[in-house]
């Protein structure tokens, strides 16, 4: 599992295995899941993480900034 931090979009995406984007589901307004053409899920997008808290949740040397 990678965890990539944006400050400038405020995301964190959570990559959870590689693999090509088939499609992208909208869970809610502020998560996006990625899944690859059998239906497995290779990510995971928070919008809004710092609003919502979600970085106090994850160690900040496993998040790499970008």
């Amino acid at each position: 599992m990678k965890l990539r931090y944006d400050s400038n979009a405020d995301a964190l995406y959570i990559t959870l295995s590689e693999g090509n984007v088939d499609c992208t589901k909208e869970m809610d307004k502020n998560t996006l899941v990625d899944f690859d053409k059998n239906g497995v899920v290779i990510g995971i997008e928070l919008l809004f993480v710092k609003e919502r808290n979600f970085l106090k949740e994850f160690k900040t040397e496993n998040i790499i900034e970008g």
